[in-house]
């Protein structure tokens, strides 16, 4: 099936869509509030090249926009308090933040992290599943292709490197079983949200 099919026609475009544990479905379905804020923020976002080439230190221009305008639409950054109890003990094993939640929907944005945050994610997601307390895990992430589409010919594709949060070492973290049984959605920006402002 054409996750496209649920979008709108901008997303062709601009993202490259995969899911898996049909996750669209659910959203789609059972989810539709948190489903129109995500589609609304992503048919709005450009990749604009003074995000990505004018320094701006600690949080990327990109994860800050995407943060920002769904924090507007009701979702919070939030870390769950969990425990297992052994023979009547409690041990404390909390979550990672997990970047935007809003009721059972949980979204990162990874956009130019070391690949080890992407098996955080996935471990948090895995986690929050198995216990009933997300019914889909969502990645923002970037395409692999902006690598030789926008950034080697802006000149900066060492800051993005190969060893970075990209959608090529994201995929194989999740065929690998990296989230479990939990429903994923990834998006990746593609070229085609590229705007040059400057």
């Amino acid at each position: 099936m054409d996750p496209y099919r649920y979008f709108p026609e901008s997303f062709k475009g601009k993202y490259s869509i995969c899911e898996w544990g049909h996750s669209l479905a659910i959203l789609h379905g059972e989810f539709k509030e948190q489903f129109t804020d995500m589609c609304d923020v992503l048919d709005a976002f450009e990749l604009r090249k003074s995000s990505i080439v004018l320094g701006g230190g600690g949080k990327s221009k990109i994860s800050g926009f995407l943060d920002k305008a769904l924090y507007k639409k009701g979702w919070a950054e939030k870390s769950f308090d969990t425990a297992i109890v052994i023979d009547g003990v409690n041990h404390e094993t909390p979550t990672h933040k997990i970047d935007c939640v809003k009721g059972r929907i949980a979204l990162d944005i990874e956009w130019n992290n070391k690949t080890e945050f992407y098996d955080r994610d996935l471990n948090n997601f895995r986690l929050l599943h198995n216990l009933d307390a997300i019914s889909v895990g969502i990645i923002v992430t970037r395409d692999t292709e902006l690598q030789n589409g926008v950034f080697k010919p802006l000149g900066i594709g060492s800051k993005y490197g190969a060893s970075t949060t990209h959608l090529n070492k994201l995929i194989p973290k999740i065929e690998g079983g990296g989230a479990g049984g939990c429903p994923l959605l990834v998006i990746a920006v593609k070229s085609g949200a590229y705007v040059e402002d400057i």
